[in-house]
């Protein structure tokens, strides 16, 4: 089953012009190839303010989503060390 990818307005706005040009190709290459497949196995959940997200890890940077039915709702893609916050503040 193959799940559609949709990009907050912040993830395309704020966060993927700060991303490293290397991480940006191949976040972009992982998020297509693995969370439209299946967003459920590589992503693990969240707790606490964050439930009913899921995270995933590529390299220093994680991706967090949410899985809306058919659709995979990416609401930020930062470094470890400020996605949570970044995200807490878009949901």
């Amino acid at each position: 089953m193959n799940y559609s990818l949709n990009y907050n307005e912040f993830v395309v706005r704020d966060d993927i012009p700060k991303l490293d040009k290397f991480f940006r190709g191949k976040i972009k290459e992982a998020v297509e190839r693995k969370l439209a497949v299946d967003p459920v196995f590589y992503g693990k959940p969240l707790r606490n303010s964050l439930r009913g997200h899921r995270r995933f890890r590529i390299g220093k940077y994680r991706v967090i989503y949410r899985i809306e039915g058919e659709v995979v709702l990416i609401l930020a893609i930062a470094k470890r060390a400020v996605v949570y916050k970044t995200v807490v503040g878009r949901v």
